[in-house]
Parts: C-alpha cells; structure tokens; sequence
C-alpha cells in the first residue's frame, strides 16, 4: 500500500507512520519538518499546507491518506490536489454540541460548521474539525473514515494528561499525592499506539463510517490505583473536595497548575463516557491501561523537566497540601 501521512512528524501522524512502515507500506510523510524527524523507513516530502503549491510533491496516486489536519481549508485543499481511494480524518469529540450526557455515540449533534478555511483560536476548535469532517464526507463518502478521537495517551504524549499521574506517584512532593474528590466519575484514556495500528489497519482493509475512538471507560479513582500500581508507590491519597480545588485557583483536565484528567464541570462529563462500540465493531482494540501508563511513565522520565505540561509543581502540591491538612 502507498500511503500518505499529512504530518508525520509530531505525535500521532509519527506513530501512525511507523505502525504502517512497519507493515511494509511505502509510507510519505508530507509536513514542514519542524515538529520533529519522521520514523525511519518513511519518507519526508516538505510542504507548507498553507501554500498553493503544498501537494506537488505528492503526486500520484495514493491508495490512502491520513489527515489530522484543524483548518478546514487544509483539508479541502488536499482533498481536491491528491489523488487518493481512501481518505482517514482524525477528528475529535470536541465536534459534539452536548457533553453533558452520559453513553452518547456517533449520532448525537454537532455544533455548527467553522466558516472559512481556518480556526482563529482553540475556542474553535471543535466547530473546525466539523467543518473538516463535512469536507472528507463530502469529497469521499463511505470511502472516507473519519474517526472522533477523545483523549489520547501514551509516550509522547506532551501535554501531560497521560503522564502526569503515574510520574507524581512515582516522584510525591510528600507521603501524600493531592487528588480530586471524584473517584467515581469517568475516565476514557486511548494509548496512541492503538489508535495507530486502528488507523492503518482501516486502511488496509477500506473501513469507512464516522466512528468514536476512545479508550475504555473506567473510573477515575481505578485510573489512579492503575498508576499508583505502576509507579510502586507507597504514597497514599490526599482526596481534596472539588469546589475547594477550584477556589485555590487548581485547573482541571490539563495545563499548569492542574490535576489532569479531573472533570468537575457538570456540562463536560460525556466527554469522558461516550460507548465507542461502533470503533470497536470495526477492529479498534486496547492494550490494558497499565502497559499505557508504565510506557508514558519511562518516557516521562526520559524529559529534561516535570511536570511534562501538566499538573502541580512540587511546591505548588506541598502548599496545596498544607492548606487542605488546616481546613
């Protein structure tokens, strides 16, 4: 199979193009270069998707293309250059209008199509991918795979949100980690490779469709144990009620000064539970959550700095730490 990756040198087009160099695909990685190398066995052609000519290099005919692209004018750009049977889109549940519910699929709504070719901030982000998606279902149809990806994880995973709990188990600023009083809300976690593998296999095989790919949902106090198991840590849990984390200026989900994966907002909690079972109808699989979280936990500790772009500093935990004992 010919296949090309638009992008390939950050993080998921990077894995999704060694996972296909490695099952002997003819792989091209059409990016900038500027996030990083491509995997050995690939190709790299550079372009600027924001020029007329981006795809000149990529002449010829593709028997699939991957795109994780944002802007929409990227996507309809490289839709009407490319010569392509297939095209898979990694979109993002952020399409989705309402996360208030719990266990929605593929056919709830989704907010109103970005006009114009390109987002002006992450506020819309989500209204983008949906103008993205639009665009590949309406250049490829059933021969289009757009998969709405929710949280990904994994090595190389920057922003921190996979990262952050197992390597605060294994380094505790204290005999205590600090924790969100949440146990028993939902935590969906995808490791990157598996949506990789997913993503060329589909090729592959031509599967085709909108499909949600998360991980398995489990609870936030059992993503915790997980990573506590796989860090060794003898450290208990110092369990802070969520409105008082909130009025210490403590972030959820991800960022400085957070406690990543936490949702308390009652409006985002289906982004956290969404049944995914069409994904795992169609082949999506997942490696248990342990050998995610021991994975990113070795190339956490491979970084020059922590926290890896995300969660609380050492100092910022004791002082949180210190307040919550006076309460």
């Amino acid at each position: 199979m010919r296949l090309l990756v638009l992008g390939g040198t950050a993080w998921l087009g990077g894995e999704v193009a060694a996972e296909a160099v490695r099952r002997g695909h003819e792989v091209v990685c059409l990016a900038r270069g500027e996030s990083g190398g491509i995997p050995e066995g690939a190709r790299l052609v550079r372009a600027d998707r924001d020029r007329a000519d981006a795809y000149e290099g990529a002449a010829g005919h593709w028997d699939a293309v991957v795109d994780v692209a944002r802007h929409p004018g990227h996507v309809r750009g490289a839709i009407a250059a490319l010569d392509a049977d297939r095209w898979l889109f990694v979109s993002t549940g952020n399409v989705y209008a309402d996360h208030r519910r719990k266990h929605q699929d593929e056919e709830a709504a989704l907010l109103r199509p970005l006009e114009g070719d390109r987002m002006a901030s992450m506020e819309e982000y989500g209204a983008a991918k949906v103008a993205c998606e639009q665009a590949v279902v309406a250049g490829y149809g059933e021969r289009g795979l757009v998969a709405r990806a929710g949280l990904i994880g994994g090595p190389g995973d920057a922003s921190g949100r996979s990262g952050w709990w197992p390597w605060r188990f294994a380094h505790p600023s204290g005999d205590a980690v600090l924790a969100p009083d949440a146990a028993g809300r939902s935590s969906q976690l995808l490791d990157v490779r598996d949506l990789a593998a997913w993503l060329v296999r589909a090729a592959e095989e031509g599967t085709g469709g909108v499909l949600d790919a998360v991980g398995p949902e489990i609870t936030v106090g059992e993503h915790l144990e997980t990573a506590r198991a796989v860090a060794g840590s003898g450290a208990g849990l110092a369990v802070a009620p969520e409105a008082w984390l909130t009025e210490q200026g403590v972030e959820e989900w991800m960022g400085p000064r957070s406690l990543p994966l936490w949702l308390a907002d009652p409006d985002r909690q289906g982004f956290t539970s969404r049944t995914g079972s069409a994904a795992r109808a169609a082949g999506l699989t997942h490696r248990p959550l342990e050998d995610t979280l021991r994975d990113v936990l070795a190339w956490e500790e491979a970084q020059p700095a922590h926290p890896h772009g995300a969660g609380l500093t050492d100092a910022e935990e004791r002082a949180l730490l210190r307040l919550l004992a006076e309460r």
